[in-house]
C-alpha cells in the first residue's frame, strides 16, 4: 500500500511540475501580409492560418502540434479527471425538449442522459411515445446531429435537418410519421432557414443559398432565396418564391400563419432585428406584396386572426410593443403599449395575447385580451427564465422554465384559464436548495448601472473571497438571463462563485441598451465587463488572483479585448469561438451580417475604431497576461477558426509572462450546436481544470 501511495505521490508531483514548467509552444511561421486601408497598414503575419484546416496541410499540421502541447498540459492539471467524472455523473439525467402538437400528435426530443444526440419522439393520443428519429447511429463519433425539425399541420409528415460535424449547413429530409420511413425528397445548400408548411401538407417553404463553387466552410453567405418545395419532386423543380438579386446581402425566410391563410416573407440584411415584411394570400395564389418596407424596425409575428396580424415591434417603442396590422390595408393599431419592462416576444393563443417580458433580466409573462386589456400575469414557478409559448389557435401551448440552480422544467399552459401545469421536471443528482442566487447592481466607467447575477453554494463562507467565474456576452441584442447549466453547477459545487453580468450590447433593457454597446459604442461593452470584475473584487467576493472570465462567440471577442485592456485584473481567461480579427471578420461566411454590431471597416471611422480593440491586433508585449485557454473547432463556419488560430499565435509570440497561453481545437465540431455530449463534457472538464488551477480552486 505504501508503494502505491508513493507512486501516486510521484505522479502528482510530476504533473504539478509539468504544469509549472515553461511551455515550449510550437513554432508558428510569420508572413509579410498587411491589412491596408484608409492610409493605414496593419501587419497580419498569421494570415496563412485563415485557410481551411480540412484542405490546407500546413494549417492542419499547426492544429495538430498545438493540440499536442495543449492536451499534454491539460493532462497534468490536478482534479481534471475528477471534474470529468463529476460532469459525467451530473449530465446523466433525462431531459426533454418543448413539445410541438400537430394534428393532435405530440412531437418532442428526449435524451436519456449521456446520449450524444437527443432523440425525436412522437406520441399519438392515448399511445406510448415511440422513436421517430434517432441520430445517434448516424456517425461513429456522435457528431452528426438532428437539427431543426417541423411537423406538417396534420402531424403526418416531418421535415428535418441533418447537421454534420457542427457546420451551419443543413440537408433537409422528409419522414413519414406513421411508417418512420424517409421519402425520397432531399434538399441541399440550406443555412439559416425557417421551415414553414403549406396547409394540408402539399409542401413547405424554405430558404437556401446558391451552390458554392469555392470553399464551403469559408465563403461569404450571399443571395439567399425563398423557395417552395412540392412533395415528391426533386429540388431542381422547386418554385422560387422571392429573391432580391439587386441586394445580394439580404436574406429571406417564410412564415405561414396558424390558419394557413397567409404567407409572410421576412427580409433582413444584418443581425439588428430590422425587417421588411411581404405577404401573400396562399389560397388565392397571390404574389408577395409589400406590407412593411425599409429595414428600420423589428416586426416579429405573434399570430393572426382573420385579416388582422399581430406583431411585436420596436417602431416608436424602443422596449417593444404589440400592434395589430390589417393584412389588406397595412393599417396599424396599438394593442399593448410600451411598458417599463423589455418586451422580448409575443404570441397569440386563441383569443389571448401572451407577452414575454424581461424585468432586470428576469422573465415576467403577461396576458392580454385582443383589445389590449390586461388579464393578469402568467404564474411562473419562480425567478428565472421562461421561454416557448408557441402560438396556437386553441389557446394551449407549452413553455420551459429554468434558473441557475433550477433544472429545466416543461409546463403546459392554457391561456383561456391562465393556468399552468407541470409536465416534466428534470431530475439532476444535486439539491437545488443548497444554492443561492442574488442580483447586484454596479456602476460602469461612465456611471451606467449594470445588473449582475451572483450564484454559489449557500454554505460558502462569504467572509472571505473565493475563486469566481465571470461570464457575459454583450452584443447583438441578445439578453443573458438565468438558466441551468450542468458545467456551471460543477464549478459552484467545487466551491466557486459564478457571476453573470448583463452588460450593454444585449437586449435586457431594449434598443437603447443594445445601441449603447455596438458600433462606435462598443468600448462600453468592455468597460461594463471590466467594471463587473472590479465590483466582484471590491465587494470581497473574489480577488484579482482568483477571477476567471469566460465568453463565447461575440463573448469570445469580449474576453480577448478586456484581457488586452486589463490583464492585471484576471487570473484566467477562457475565450471560446471568438471574433478576434475585427478588421477582416466580414470576409467569411456569416461575418458580413455582423456589420450591424461591429460596423463596416470599409469606412475609415470603423476601421480605426475596431483596430483599437481588436483582440488579435492588440496583444502587447511587456505586460503579464493571465493564463489563457482559447477554444475553437475545425468545422466552425460561423466564426471561422482562423480568428482563434491567429489570436493564439499572437499570444504565444508576445512577451506577456510565463503563464500558459494555449489553444484547444476540437475536431468534427462547429460553433456549438450539434456538439455531442461526450465532447461537451470533455471540454468543460478541461476548462474547469484550467481555470480552477489558476484561480486556486483546484490547487
Amino acid at each position: 500500500m505504501a508503494v502505491r501511495l508513493f507512486a501516486v505521490s510521484v505522479m502528482l508531483m510530476s504533473a504539478a511540475a509539468a504544469v509549472a514548467a515553461p511551455i515550449a509552444y510550437p513554432a508558428t511561421k510569420t508572413g509579410p501580409e498587411v491589412e491596408a486601408r484608409h492610409g493605414i497598414s496593419v501587419p497580419d503575419p498569421y494570415r496563412w492560418l485563415e485557410a481551411d484546416v480540412r484542405t490546407e496541410p500546413q494549417v492542419a499540421n499547426w492544429v495538430e502540434s498545438q493540440n499536442q502541447v495543449t492536451m499534454g498540459y491539460l493532462a497534468g492539471l490536478p482534479k481534471r479527471e475528477a471534474i470529468r467524472q463529476r460532469l459525467t455523473e451530473l449530465y446523466n439525467f433525462e431531459r426533454f425538449g418543448l413539445p410541438r402538437v400537430r394534428g393532435g400528435v405530440q412531437f418532442f426530443t428526449r435524451n436519456s442522459g449521456l446520449q450524444n444526440q437527443s432523440v425525436l419522439y412522437v406520441q399519438a393520443p392515448g399511445a406510448e411515445p415511440r422513436v421517430l428519429i434517432d441520430p445517434n447511429p448516424w456517425a461513429k463519433d456522435g457528431a452528426t446531429a438532428l437539427a431543426e425539425w417541423q411537423p406538417s399541420e396534420d402531424g403526418k409528415l416531418l421535415v428535418y435537418a441533418v447537421q454534420d460535424g457542427g457546420t451551419d449547413w443543413r440537408t433537409l429530409k422528409l419522414r413519414d410519421v406513421a411508417t418512420g420511413q424517409d421519402l425520397p425528397d432531399v434538399i441541399e445548400w440550406v443555412k439559416s432557414s425557417a421551415i414553414a408548411w403549406k396547409k394540408h401538407g402539399s409542401g413547405f417553404y424554405y430558404s437556401r443559398f446558391p451552390e458554392q463553387a469555392g470553399p464551403k466552410y469559408l465563403g461569404v453567405s450571399l443571395n439567399q432565396k425563398l423557395y417552395f418545395h412540392k412533395l415528391g419532386t426533386p429540388q431542381s423543380a422547386d418554385t422560387l418564391i422571392f429573391e432580391t438579386p439587386e441586394h445580394p446581402k439580404r436574406g429571406h425566410f417564410g412564415q405561414v400563419t396558424d390558419d394557413g391563410r397567409w404567407l409572410l416573407i421576412i427580409t433582413a440584411e444584418g443581425t439588428d432585428d430590422r425587417y421588411e415584411v411581404r405577404i401573400a394570400d396562399i389560397a388565392k395564389g397571390e404574389k408577395p406584396r409589400a406590407l412593411v418596407t425599409g429595414l428600420d424596425h423589428d416586426w416579429s409575428l405573434a399570430g393572426s386572426n382573420g385579416d388582422m396580424l399581430y406583431f411585436r415591434t420596436n417602431k416608436d417603442a424602443p422596449r417593444g410593443r404589440i400592434v395589430a396590422m390589417n393584412a389588406l390595408t397595412g393599417a396599424i393599431t396599438e394593442v399593448v403599449g410600451q411598458g417599463p419592462a423589455t418586451l422580448n416576444s409575443a404570441s397569440l393563443l386563441g383569443n389571448r395575447l401572451v407577452a414575454e417580458t424581461l424585468e432586470d433580466a428576469k422573465s415576467v409573462v403577461r396576458l392580454y385580451a385582443l383589445d389590449g386589456k390586461p388579464l393578469g400575469v402568467v404564474p411562473l414557478p419562480g425567478i428565472g427564465t421562461a421561454g416557448g409559448f408557441e402560438s396556437s389557435e386553441d389557446g394551449k401551448t407549452y413553455f420551459g422554465f429554468s434558473s441557475f440552480a433550477t433544472p429545466a422544467s416543461i409546463w403546459r399552459y392554457d391561456a383561456a384559464s391562465n393556468q399552468v401545469e407541470l409536465v416534466r421536471q428534470a431530475k439532476v443528482a444535486f439539491n437545488p436548495a443548497d444554492y443561492t442566487v442574488s442580483q447586484i447592481f454596479y456602476a460602469s466607467k461612465d456611471g451606467t448601472k449594470v445588473p449582475m447575477f451572483v450564484a454559489h453554494r449557500k454554505d460558502l463562507d462569504l467572509s472571505k473571497p473565493h475563486p469566481t467565474l465571470l461570464y457575459s456576452y454583450g452584443g447583438f441584442n441578445i439578453s443573458q438571463t438565468p438558466g441551468f447549466s450542468v458545467s456551471r453547477l460543477v464549478w459552484m459545487e467545487m466551491g466557486g462563485v459564478f457571476a453573470l453580468a448583463n452588460i450593454r450590447g444585449g437586449g435586457e433593457y431594449g434598443k437603447a441598451w443594445h445601441d449603447g454597446g455596438r458600433l462606435l459604442n462598443k468600448q462600453n461593452v468592455f468597460d461594463d465587463f471590466i467594471a463587473a470584475g472590479e465590483a466582484l473584487v471590491a465587494k470581497g467576493i473574489t480577488t484579482k488572483g482568483q477571477l476567471a472570465i469566460q465568453g463565447g462567440s461575440n463573448g469570445g471577442l469580449l474576453v480577448g479585448a478586456v484581457t488586452n485592456q486589463r490583464p492585471d485584473l484576471f487570473a484566467a481567461a477562457l475565450p471560446a469561438v471568438g471574433v478576434m480579427d475585427m478588421l477582416r471578420y466580414a470576409n467569411w461566411t456569416a461575418g458580413r451580417y455582423w456589420v450591424d454590431d461591429y460596423g463596416d471597416v470599409t469606412k475609415p471611422e470603423f476601421f480605426r475604431y475596431n483596430l483599437a480593440y481588436s483582440p488579435y491586433h492588440n496583444v502587447k508585449s511587456g505586460k503579464d497576461y493571465p493564463a489563457i485557454l482559447v477554444t475553437t473547432a475545425d468545422t466552425d463556419d460561423r466564426v471561422v477558426p482562423g480568428h482563434s488560430f491567429k489570436y493564439a499565435a499572437a499570444l504565444q509570440a508576445a512577451k506577456i509572462g510565463d503563464k500558459p497561453h494555449l489553444i484547444r481545437i476540437e475536431t468534427r465540431a462547429g460553433h456549438g450546436s450539434g456538439k455531442p455530449t461526450d465532447k461537451i463534457i470533455a471540454e468543460a472538464a478541461d476548462l474547469w481544470a484550467f481555470a480552477g488551477y489558476w484561480t486556486g480552486l483546484t490547487k
